[in-house]
């Protein structure tokens, strides 16, 4: 199947399967002879393995540990280490949860706490005034 025809099985774009080829989580298709890529079953099967994991928010590196888990069957620590990967992950989530929760009270209470007097807006003026050390939020690496 052609790239077209790929991205709409899967649900993506081909730039996004153009990228994955890049960054080595896909493998690169054969091409015809018009140059065309020419991409079969198993890429389908692996680049939706692919979108699954970007659904989990998984990092492309947790993503290419896991699929050499999946190419390496043979491999005693593989089933630790795919439990390991998804043990961490679960953690950062967690964070993010904690994170994002502290930042949904921040915002509540900037929002009930607004009462300006005058024409100017009291939300912009109580986020231009906060300390840094409020300023919680992370982003995932």
């Amino acid at each position: 199947m052609k790239i077209g025809e790929l991205a709409k099985l899967a649900k993506c774009s081909t730039e996004t399967i153009r990228f994955y080829e890049k960054r080595g989580l896909l493998t690169r298709p054969d091409r015809s002879e018009n140059n065309y890529r020419h991409y079969t079953k198993q890429h389908l099967n692996r680049l939706l393995f692919i979108c699954n994991c970007r659904i989990l928010e998984m990092s492309h590196d947790e993503i290419q540990i896991l699929i050499a888990i999946m190419d390496n069957p043979d491999n005693q620590g593989g089933h630790d280490n795919a439990h390991n990967l998804l043990a961490n992950h679960l953690h950062h989530i967690d964070e993010r949860i904690e994170e994002l929760t502290k930042l949904r009270k921040q915002l509540i209470k900037l929002q009930q706490n607004c009462h300006s007097a005058d024409q100017s807006c009291g939300i912009l003026q109580e986020i231009t005034d906060m300390p840094i050390t409020n300023k919680i939020i992370k982003s995932h690496v």
